[in-house]
C-alpha cells in the first residue's frame, strides 16, 4: 500500500509540475498561398519540333472533313458549269436560295479572325511584384513583410496560435487577417507541410519568449478577383525569386515543400 500511494503521489506531483511549465517557444501557423499558372508556358524548341511532327502525322493519317468534302464538291460543280454539256437543272435543287459555297464561308471566317486580338501572354515587365497578375505562365507565392523585433523581414503569412484552435485554423486566420486583402483560397489538407523555428531578437527574449515554432500549411488561390495588395508590404514571387526575399535558413525549409506547378 505504501508503494502504491508513493507512486500515485509522485505521478500527481509530476503532472502538476509538467502542467505548470510554460514553453519558451510560441506557436505560429503559416500559409503557403500559391497562385497557379493562368496560361500554359511557352514551348521550348524540342517541344515545338515534336508538336510539328505530331501535327504532320495526324494530317497524313486523317480523313477529309465535311468542310473539305464540300470544297471538292463545289469545285466539281464549278467545273461542270464550264462544260458545254452542262445541265442547268442542277440549279433547280437550290430554288431561289442564295448559294453559299465553302469558299464563301472561309472568307467570312477569315474576316472574323482578323478582328480577333488575343491577350498578351507576358505582362511581367509591366506589373510589379505586388500584383498577382504578373508572370501568368508561372506559379506565384505570396510573401508579406512582417515585423520581427525592430526588423522587417519577408515571410510567408503567419500569425500566433490561440488556445482552442487547430494549427490549420491559425493558418486560415493568418490569411484572413491580412490588412486590405480579400483572398479566397482552398487549403490542401489538415496536416502541416513544413516546420521552421527561429529565435527572437534579444529585446524580445527578455519577455520570456525564446523564439517561434512555425507550422506551414499549403493553400491555392481560386478566386482571381480580389482587392489589390499594398505595395512594398506584399509580394507575389516565383520559386526562383524567393532567394531575393527570404533569409537562407528560412528559404531552406520553404524549398522542401514548395512546388513549381
Amino acid at each position: 500500500m505504501r508503494n502504491i500511494s508513493f507512486t500515485e503521489n509522485h505521478f500527481t506531483a509530476t503532472n502538476h509540475k509538467t502542467a505548470s511549465v510554460v514553453s519558451p517557444w510560441t506557436l505560429h501557423g503559416a500559409v503557403c498561398l500559391q497562385r497557379l499558372p493562368v496560361i500554359s508556358q511557352d514551348r521550348n524548341p524540342i517541344e515545338e519540333q515534336f508538336s510539328g511532327l505530331m501535327q504532320q502525322m495526324e494530317l497524313e493519317r486523317s480523313l477529309l472533313s465535311d468542310h473539305e468534302l464540300r470544297l471538292l464538291e463545289d469545285a466539281a460543280r464549278m467545273s461542270r458549269k464550264q462544260e458545254e454539256d452542262y445541265d442547268s437543272d442542277e440549279e433547280e435543287d437550290y430554288g431561289d436560295k442564295e448559294i453559299v459555297t465553302a469558299q464563301d464561308l472561309e472568307d467570312a471566317w477569315e474576316q472574323k479572325l482578323k478582328q480577333f486580338h488575343p491577350a498578351q501572354r507576358s505582362n511581367g515587365d509591366k506589373l510589379d511584384v505586388s500584383s498577382s497578375e504578373r508572370c501568368l505562365a508561372d506559379s506565384l507565392v505570396l510573401l508579406i513583410k512582417q515585423d520581427v523585433g525592430s526588423q522587417k523581414v519577408w515571410l510567408l503569412p503567419q500569425i500566433q496560435w490561440m488556445a482552442g484552435e487547430t494549427l490549420r485554423q491559425t493558418a486560415e486566420r493568418a490569411l484572413t487577417n491580412l490588412p486590405g486583402a480579400d483572398l479566397k483560397a482552398t487549403f490542401l489538407g489538415n496536416a502541416p507541410c513544413g516546420f521552421y523555428k527561429y529565435k527572437y531578437p534579444k529585446d524580445i527574449q527578455k519577455e520570456g519568449s525564446v523564439g517561434a515554432k512555425v507550422f506551414f500549411f499549403k493553400a491555392v488561390m481560386f478566386s482571381p478577383n480580389h482587392l489589390p495588395l499594398k505595395k512594398n508590404s506584399f509580394a507575389w514571387v516565383k520559386k526562383d525569386e524567393l532567394k531575393d526575399f527570404l533569409t537562407p535558413e528560412y528559404l531552406k525549409q520553404v524549398y522542401r515543400f514548395i512546388m513549381s506547378l
